[in-house]
C-alpha cells in the first residue's frame, strides 16, 4: 500500500505459485493487481480542478508448465497477459492555447507544479497476450533450442487535443466557438506477431565452444488516427464554404478533420553463429555475427480537412547487412577477469509518415516537406572492462567508444503537428561506467555505480534555406543523454530478536542535465511566440522557457523487518525530498498549442508485506 503526493492511494498485490505435478511436470502461476496513485492535477473549463488525473491500474499473470520426462528434454508452454489503464498523463504544462497568463477575456492562468488544462479526459490502455513454447532437446554433446512465440497487443492512446485543433481553427480565421470545441487524438496500434527460433549449441567442456542459429518473425502491425470532435463540420462549412467538409472526408467519417490508417506488415530473417576458444588456460577468444534481412511495406490512407487525402499509398522499405562481433577475454587472476571487444549494430530505417502539410506554417512546410526516406542507422562498438571480485569487494568498469553513421534523429516539425526522422551522418558517444559494492562490515552493504559519458554530433546538417537545421551542429550534445549520473545506496541489517532480522536501507540518484531534442540546445533559453490571438491574448506575448532539463537528485529510504516464518514488513519512502525532475520537453504544434514537461512521481509513502510458503 502507498500513498502519492499525499492524497491518493496506490498498492500492488501479487502472488505466485510453483506446483510439482509428478516427477517430471512442474507448473508456476503469478498474478498481480497493481493501482497506480496519481499526482496531476487538471484545471477545467469554468475554473475547477479535477485531481490526480493520471492515476490507473494494471492486471496480469502469467502461466507456464515444464515437462522435463529425461534430463536432455525440456519442453515448456507460457501465456503471459498483461492490462494497464490510466487516466492521464504526467504531463506538467506551462502554456495552453485556453490556460496562459496573456488572456483577458478568459480567466488568466499561471500553472503550478503537476498541473495542466484539459477539456476531456484522457486515457491510455495496453493489453498484450503472449503465448509462447520453449522445447530443449539434448543429443550428446550438442543441444537443440526452439522458441515458438505468438504476440497480441492493442493499445489506445487518448489525448486531449483541444489546444492542437483550435489553435489550426484560429489560423482558419473559425470563431471562439468552434476554438473551443473538445477534440479527441485516438491514436489506436494493434500488434500481431509470430516469431521463430531454432539454434544448435554445444554443451561440453571443451575449449571449444559454439551456438548457430536462424530467425524468422512476421509483424502485422495496424495503426489508425482519429480526431473526432463533434459539430465541426458545420464550423468549416460556414467558414470555408459549404461541402468543404464533406469534399476532403475521402472517405471517412463526419466531424472528424484528421483521419488515418497505416498497416504494416515487417518480415525479418536471421542466421546468427558464435563461438568462442580457449587459447589459453585464462585466455579465450569468441567471434560471431549475424546476417539479417529485413521487408517492410507499409500502407497508408488518410482524410478530413487537417490531413493530405493519400489513398492507399504504399511504401516499402528493405534492409540486409551482417553485423559481426568480436571478444577477447583474459583472466589475470581468480578474481580478475579483463575483455576487450568489437561490435557492429544497426537499426532499420523507414518512411515518414506524411507531412500534415495542411497544418504547417509556409516555412515549416519548405524546410520541412522534404523528408520522406531515412536509411539504417549503423555502429560500430568498441569497448574494454574489467571485472574484479576479492575480500568482499566487487568492481566493474568499462570504457567504450561508438562510432555512428546515419544517426536516425526525431524531431517535431514546427507548426506542421509532425513527428519526422532523418539522419545525421556521423556522431559518436564515448565514456566510461562503473560499479562498486563492498561489505566493510558484517551487516553493512554499500554500493555505487556511475556512468561518465560524451555523445555528440560529428556532422552538420542544412536545411533548405542554409540554416542548420533542429540543432543538428557538429559539437553539439546527442539528445536525452545526461554527461553524469552516479547512484549510491546502502544497507544494514541487525538482529531484532531470535527469529527476526532487521534492516535499514537508503539510496541516492543523481542524473545530470539533458536535452529533449537536439534543437534545444540552440536559442536557449527559448522565447515561445503561439501567434494565435485567442481569448484576448493578442499572440505576441512570450513564453521563455530554458529547454535544458536541469539535473535531479532522488532519494529514497526503507526500514524492515524479515521472520524466519518468512514473514517481512518494509516500510518506505520514495523520493523523499520530493523531487520535481523534467524528465522531456513536449511542444505541441511547435508551441502554438500548447508547452508542457514529463515530470516523475512526487513523495511516496508506502508499507510493503511480503509473505513466502
Amino acid at each position: 500500500v502507498n500513498l502519492v503526493d499525499g492524497d491518493d492511494f496506490g498498492g500492488h498485490l501479487k502472488g505466485a505459485v510453483n506446483l510439482p505435478l509428478g516427477d517430471t511436470v512442474a507448473l508456476r502461476a503469478v498474478g498481480y493487481f497493481t493501482r497506480y496513485g496519481g499526482f496531476i492535477n487538471a484545471r477545467r473549463e469554468g475554473g475547477g480542478i479535477t485531481e490526480d488525473i493520471n492515476d490507473g491500474e494494471r492486471y496480469g499473470g502469467r502461466l507456464a508448465l515444464t515437462f522435463a520426462p529425461s534430463d536432455s528434454i525440456s519442453i515448456t508452454p507460457r501465456i503471459v497477459y498483461q492490462k494497464i489503464k490510466t487516466d492521464g498523463f504526467n504531463r506538467q504544462e506551462v502554456f495552453n492555447l485556453f490556460a496562459n497568463p496573456f488572456t483577458t477575456t478568459r480567466p488568466a492562468v499561471t500553472f503550478r507544479e503537476r498541473e495542466q488544462f484539459l477539456l476531456l479526459k484522457e486515457a491510455f490502455v495496453d493489453e498484450t497476450l503472449i503465448a509462447d513454447a520453449t522445447m530443449k532437446f539434448g543429443f550428446g554433446g550438442v543441444d537443440l533450442t526452439s522458441v515458438t512465440s505468438y504476440t497480441d497487443r492493442d493499445i489506445l492512446v487518448s489525448r486531449d487535443a483541444s489546444a492542437l485543433t483550435g489553435s489550426v481553427s484560429v489560423d482558419l480565421g473559425y470563431p471562439a466557438a468552434a476554438v473551443l470545441l473538445p477534440s479527441n487524438l485516438r491514436d489506436t496500434t494493434k500488434v500481431q506477431s509470430f516469431t521463430q527460433e531454432l539454434r544448435l549449441s554445444s554443451n561440453g567442456d571443451g575449449p571449444f565452444q559454439w551456438v548457430v542459429g536462424g530467425f524468422y518473425s512476421d509483424t502485422d502491425r495496424e495503426y489508425a488516427q482519429r480526431l473526432p470532435t463533434p459539430g465541426y463540420d458545420a464550423f468549416t462549412d460556414a467558414t470555408l464554404g459549404a461541402g468543404t467538409s464533406a469534399a476532403v472526408a475521402n472517405g471517412f467519417g463526419p466531424d472528424s478533420p484528421f483521419n488515418s490508417d497505416l498497416p504494416y506488415n515487417l518480415k525479418q530473417f536471421a542466421v546468427f553463429a558464435e563461438g568462442s576458444y580457449d587459447l589459453t588456460d585464462s585466455l579465450t577468444f569468441t567471434a560471431g555475427g549475424r546476417y539479417y534481412d529485413y521487408k517492410e511495406v507499409r500502407t497508408i490512407t488518410s482524410g478530413g480537412l487537417f490531413a493530405n487525402g493519400d489513398s492507399g499509398k504504399v511504401d516499402r522499405t528493405k534492409s540486409d547487412g551482417f553485423s559481426p562481433r568480436v571478444l577477447l577475454s583474459y583472466e589475470a587472476s581468480d578474481n580478475i577477469t579483463i575483455n576487450a571487444q568489437a561490435s557492429k549494430g544497426f537499426r532499420l530505417g523507414g518512411v515518414n509518415d506524411p507531412l500534415n502539410a495542411n497544418l504547417c506554417t509556409p516555412a515549416d512546410r519548405a524546410i520541412f516537406g522534404g523528408f520522406q526516406d531515412y536509411d539504417d542507422e549503423t555502429l560500430w562498438n568498441y569497448e574494454v572492462g574489467i571485472k574484479s571480485q576479492t575480500r568482499g569487494v566487487t568492481f566493474n568498469a568499462a570504457v567504450f567508444y561508438t562510432d555512428i553513421k546515419n544517426l536516425q534523429t526525431t524531431l517535431d516539425a514546427g507548426s506542421c503537428s509532425s513527428r519526422i526522422v532523418f539522419n545525421v551522418p556521423k556522431a559518436h558517444s564515448q565514456g566510461v561506467e562503473f560499479e562498486l559494492t563492498a561489505r566493510p562490515a558484517e551487516g553493512l552493504d554499500l554500493g555505487l555505480s556511475g556512468s561518465l559519458l560524451s555523445a555528440k554530433f560529428d556532422s552538420t546538417v542544412i536545411d533548405g534555406t542554409g540554416a542548420v537545421l533542429a540543432g543538428i551542429r557538429k559539437g553539439n550534445r546527442l539528445p536525452t543523454v545526461p554527461k553524469f549520473q552516479i547512484s549510491a545506496n546502502a544497507s544494514y541489517s541487525f538482529p531484532v530478536s531470535d527469529g527476526a532480522e532487521g534492516y535499514v536501507a537508503a539510496s541516492v540518484q543523481h542524473v545530470g542535465s539533458r536535452f529533449t531534442q537536439p534543437s534545444d540546445q540552440e536559442n536557449n533559453p527559448r522565447s515561445f511566440v503561439s501567434g494565435l490571438p485567442f481569448g484576448g491574448a493578442p499572440g505576441t506575448n512570450a513564453t521563455v522557457l530554458n529547454l535544458k532539463l536541469p539535473d535531479y537528485q532522488l532519494v529514497n529510504i526503507s526500514a524492515g523487518v524479515d521472520f524466519d516464518n518468512g514473514l517481512s514488513v518494509i516500510g518506505y519512502v520514495n523520493n523523499l525530498f520530493d523531487e520535481n525532475a523534467l524528465l522531456s520537453f513536449d511542444r505541441e504544434r511547435g508551441g502554438r498549442a500548447r508547452l508542457g514537461f514529463a515530470t516523475n512521481s512526487p513523495r511516496t509513502y508506502g508499507i510493503t508485506l511480503r509473505k513466502t510458503f
